[in-house]
Order: structure tokens, then sequence, then C-alpha cells
């Protein structure tokens, strides 16, 4: 009676008592809370020593308090509940619940699968394939290949079948792909690569059919590739498929010398005739190989010659070639042959008409063009010495060689496909030294010297032999010219221009040398004259409608293209900078403008690789520029190309045609 007795003046005292009524609906935390609030007070009373129970009441009565309230308060109250409940979990230190996590439960479990597999045990479908009955569990099956998955999933006759024929797949395959379903084991064998890669791509499966893929990727051969390219295609590996292809075209003088090329139907071929990334040295070697082809079954493929011949660029091959062939009874009984090889030799009959003759046959593939080089030239460091290259099947710049010395304003020319360097200026002096770069063995040459120091001077190689034109000795502007001759290894003078010329553009067109803008020490020039090495003389030409300094020249289809530069001397800071360029006809002495380019260039150069001009890099009045754009004459637009890899100002840009 005494204990109820405190436990009724406790609840009086008691700011949260509520009357033990079952009809109020927090009246169980109530009396809970009274009940524990009471036995608290008979501890503390009896004064009973049980310390650490009076620890643990306390946290329930703060526990129970917070309940209570949280019924009526915000999801803050809530979440401050929810703190002092874990709190005083992690008070209770006789808690023993643990996890245990199983290091190498799947593999175990997948194992007692194999071994019910092994024994026939619990299995539930038998897959048939040819005369071969392979049991298998429908829950490893599905687990594994999305194909099995759908099938025994979805509402088809299959799903309740015990027995399933497996249609077009190999047995042997079929039997690996399901071994490989519960042990992730898989043999990959050259013999067996292709029915294994065939039926993963049936059963969707993509770990397979990826390690597959690189097991043929790894195999790729001139004997295979073009085999392993149509299987591919038939497959949808899309991957192995463009890896195959770009195998042949790297390759194809290898591939065309084995049987599979030979037994290739009309429609590959036609594939590989009209792609523009074969890796030949030139058009006649396609066509060689297409007649090749032809030959070895003529009885039923002298009826597609016409059609096939119509993906050669006959107008690149040699007149004497296409004179042949106008005699050769094969093509002379075709009249679509004689048709195309009639274009063809109009093309080179009438060079002056050859922009009206463009098409897809007059556009050299991309191997046959060469590759474009940009040497030294001003960068950020005050003077590149590096090479880059441009492979235009690549798509990429890559730096191939070093010169030996920092060198500025030289000129570059191309003679038996080495890079001749010559003159130019280190810091202030002027040199006349002449340098020789073998691209193949990246080693250097010194040559013979011109006979005078030139910084500033225009190279371009005429019939033969390399003329050095113009530029500075280091005190005054000059006229002179000098041309190597290959023979006596030696420099002679040539008759001298009309006016000292420095940074102009200099290159050769229908048999002369052309001389184009620069600057003569007092301002820019707009004149050009011409050099006709049969009569030892210069002659003017029209001039330009602007001036121009540090301009970059190239001719293209009988027209010579001047490109960028500035309108005033270097000295002079209200230099403007020029994005204009001008288009000269020979046969009318006239200069057109035609589309500018994107940004302004001085001291850009340009260059002609395949059927577009390129201009690379050069000065934008901020920066040197790391950037390139091409001209395509025929749409008359500028199109960005990869850039640079580093800025370069007055770099010299030549084609060189590697064996």
């Amino acid at each position: 009676s005494g204990w109820k007795e405190r436990c009724r003046c406790t609840a009086g005292n008691s700011g949260f008592r509520s009357a033990m009524c079952p009809n109020k609906p927090f009246g169980a935390l109530d009396n809970l809370l009274l009940i524990l609030s009471c036995t608290k007070h008979h501890i503390m009373q009896r004064r009973c020593g049980y310390r650490n129970s009076l620890i643990i009441l306390d946290s329930l009565l703060t526990t129970f308090f917070f309940l209570t309230i949280s019924f009526f308060l915000s999801p803050f109250t809530i979440a401050l509940h929810r703190l002092i409940l874990s709190t005083f979990s992690r008070m209770n230190t006789n808690s023993s619940d643990e996890f245990f996590q199983a290091t190498n439960h799947a593999e175990q479990t997948f194992r007692k699968m194999e071994t019910y597999l092994q024994h026939k045990q619990l299995c539930d479908v038998l897959l048939i394939a040819g005369d071969h009955k392979i049991p298998a569990h429908r829950l490893v099956l599905s687990a594994v290949s999305d194909y099995f998955a759908a099938m025994f999933t979805s509402d088809v006759r299959e799903a309740k079948q015990e027995e399933i024929k497996m249609e077009g797949v190999d047995p042997e395959a079929l039997r690996s792909l399901v071994h490989f379903a519960y042990t992730g084991v898989l043999e990959l064998k050259e013999e067996t690569i292709e029915s294994l890669l065939a039926a993963a791509c049936l059963l969707q499966l993509s770990q397979v059919i990826q390690v597959c893929c690189n097991f043929l990727m790894k195999q790729l051969h001139p004997s295979n590739c073009l085999g392993i390219r149509s299987f591919a295609d038939a497959q949808g590996c899309v991957d192995l498929l463009n890896v195959a292809h770009n195998y042949t075209m790297e390759h194809f003088l290898e591939v065309i010398q084995n049987q599979e090329f030979l037994l290739l139907p009309t429609a590959e071929i036609v594939k590989l005739l009209s792609s523009d990334d074969i890796n030949v040295p030139d058009e006649e070697t396609i066509f060689q190989a297409l007649m090749m082809w032809v030959r070895y079954d003529v009885q039923h493929r002298q009826q597609d010659l016409g059609v096939l011949l119509a993906y050669i660029r006959l107008p690149l091959l040699p007149p004497q070639l296409l004179a042949d062939l106008e005699n050769n009874k094969m093509f002379s009984d075709d009249l679509e042959c004689q048709k195309l090889l009639m274009e063809a030799m109009k093309y080179h009959l009438l060079p002056e008409r050859r922009p009206m003759f463009q098409s897809p046959r007059t556009k050299p593939r991309k191997s046959t063009v060469g590759a474009l080089y940009a040497v030294g030239g001003m960068d950020a460091t005050k003077g590149s010495t590096t090479i880059e290259k441009y492979d235009l099947r690549t798509n990429t710049w890559v730096q191939v060689g070093v010169m030996n010395g920092r060198r500025l304003q030289f000129g570059v020319a191309v003679i038996d496909n080495k890079l001749y360097v010559v003159g130019g200026r280190d810091g202030l002096k002027t040199s006349n030294m002449v340098e020789c770069y073998n691209p193949i063995s990246k080693v250097w040459s010194t040559m013979p010297p011109m006979s005078t120091h030139r910084h500033g001077l225009g190279i371009a190689v005429l019939e033969g032999p390399m003329y050095a034109v113009g530029g500075h000795d280091g005190w005054s502007y000059l006229n002179t010219v000098e041309r190597w001759d290959p023979q006596a290894r030696q420099w002679n003078y040539v008759a001298s221009m009309s006016t000292p010329r420095s940074t102009m553009g200099v290159t050769a067109l229908n048999g002369k040398l052309f001389a184009v803008g620069g600057r003569d020490g007092s301002s820019c020039l707009r004149s050009m004259e011409c050099f006709d090495p049969h009569t030892n003389k210069w002659s003017m030409c029209a001039p330009m409608a602007k001036r121009r300094g540090g301009v970059g020249v190239a001719t293209y289809n009988n027209f010579l293209y001047a490109v960028g530069g500035h309108d005033a001397p270097a000295s002079n800071h209200c230099s403007r900078l020029s994005d204009c360029v001008e288009r000269y006809d020979p046969k009318t002495d006239t200069w057109t403008t035609v589309s500018s380019l994107s940004v302004p260039r001085d001291a850009v150069g340009v260059c002609l690789l395949g059927d577009r001009l390129y201009a690379v890099g050069g000065y934008d009045g901020q920066s040197y520029l790391n950037t390139v754009e091409s001209y395509d004459a025929q749409n008359n637009e500028w199109t960005e190309e990869v850039p640079l890899n580093i800025g370069r100002a007055g770099a010299c840009v030549v084609v060189v045609k590697l064996p």
C-alpha cells in the first residue's frame, strides 16, 4: 500500500499525468511513464544502490517523454527523438547483433550448380542443337543470357517446353557457352572462334562477344582480314568490323596478293574501290588490283567491268596507260568503259579546262597525296626548331623531327622526297647555310651554301632545280636570285627581279616562277613578277588588289592563290593583318577575290594537299596560331582542320610523297 501511495504522490506532482482512462488515445503512454517514474522514486527512497538501474531508468524516462510529445510536435522533434533513441542504444553495451558476409558464397553456389549439371540433377530444360542434347537449369541460363531470360520469362511456347531446339547454332559452341554460364570459363581457339562468336551473338552474351572480338582483332592478317571483315558485318559486331576494315585499308597492298581478295563478290569490290582511305602509293595500283580480280574469272566478271571502272579515278592515271587501255579489246567493246576513258583523256589533253571536269574521279585518294610538313617558325619561345607532319588518312599532326638549330624566315623546298632548308636567320645573324633532311631516315646533312646570305627569302622548285629568290642579307633588301644545280652541286645566279623583295610568296606555275608581293623596305607590295627559265628574264604581271607582306602562296588547277599577310612593314604598328584571299589566272592575267580566311593570318604557310589548299598557322596580331583551315575551290569555302601541336608563324609548309 505504501508503494502505491508513493506512486500516486509522484504522479500527482508530474506535469505529464493523465487519467488512467482507456478512452484517451495516449493514456497507455502516460501510464507507462507513471510506472517508470514511481519505480525510480522507490529506488531512490530505499537507497538500494542500484546505480546502473537508475541510469537505465533515466534513459527510459527521457525516451518516453519524447515519444509522447512527438505525436504533437514537428518532424524536427521526431528526428530529435530518433537521435536520443540511437544514443540510448549505444549505451546498451549488452547488444550482440552481428552480420555475416560469406566472401565466396556466389562461387560456391555456382560450383554446386555445376555439380548438379554434371550429374543431370534438378535440370529443367534440354537444349537441342543438331544431334546434341544439352541439359541445363533455366534459372542459370536466364541469369547469364538475355536471350534465355526473354524466352523463359515471357508468355511464349518455349517458356513451358522441356526441350528447346536451337536452330542454326553450332552444337559444340552451344555446349561451351552453357559451360561458361556455370563456370565463367571459356576456351578460345582459332578453329572455333567464329562459331563461338556467332552463338554468343544469338544468345546475347555481351561479355563473350567482346572477348571473341578482341581475339579476332589479334588474329588479323592480310590473308584473313577480308573474311573477318565480312563475318563481323554479318554478326553486327561494329567494333570488329571497323578494326578489320581499317586493317584492310592500311595493308591493301598485301591484301590483294591473297586468295580472299580474288574470291570477293562484286559488291565487296565496290566497297573497297569507293573508299578514300585505301593505303596505296598511286591510283594505278588500285586499277591493277581491279584488273587482277576481273581476270581471275573473266568469263563472269567481264560484264561488271564498266560498273567497277567508274570507281577508279581514271583521270589520275598516267596518260600512257589510258592510251593503251583505249586499244584494249576488254575496254573497246564496252560502251561504258569507252565513256570513262574519254573523260580521263580530256582531263589530260585540256589542262586549262580541268576546273570544269571536277568530279569524284578527279579527287585523289588520301594516301596518294603525300604528307604535309610544317617546319620551324616563330612561336611563343621566339623560334621553334620542331617539324610536324600531317597525315590526311589519320587526320593527325605528329612531331617527326627537330632542326639542328633555331632558324627564322628561312625557306624549304622538296627535291626527291627530301626537305632542303635554306637560309634564314638566328637572332640578328643572317645565314646562307643549306641543310637537307631525309624524312625516312630522319638524318640531316649539310649542303653547299648559297652565294648570298638571305632571310625572308622565297624558295620554289621549277622543272627540277631549286630557286632562292630575294630576301634580306642583314643590310638591304635583295632582288638577286640563285639557282641550285643538283648535278654540279652548286648555286648559280640567274637574272635578278625588277624589285627587291623580302617576305614575299614564291611558287611555280605553268613553267614559270612567280614572286608575289612582299616588302621592299618602304612599304608592302601589290606587284607580282614572273621568271621564264628558258629566256632568263623576269616580267611584270597584273598587281594584286591588296598590298601583302608575309603572304602565303600556292597553285591549284592552273590558278595561283595569294593568302593572308599584312599591308605595312612589320615596324609599323598600324599594320593591318589580312584575311583576304585572291586568285590569279595566268591566261587572262587577272586577279579575283575569293572566300576569305576565317581569321587574319600574317606569315601564314600555304600548300596544296590533294585537292585542297591548306593555310597553316600564322599570326593574328595577338598570338601565334596553331589553327589550320583548308580551301575547297569547287565550293569556294574554307573549313577548319585539325590544329598544329604548337602555334607557328612563318613556318615553311611543304608536301612530301613518301614511298
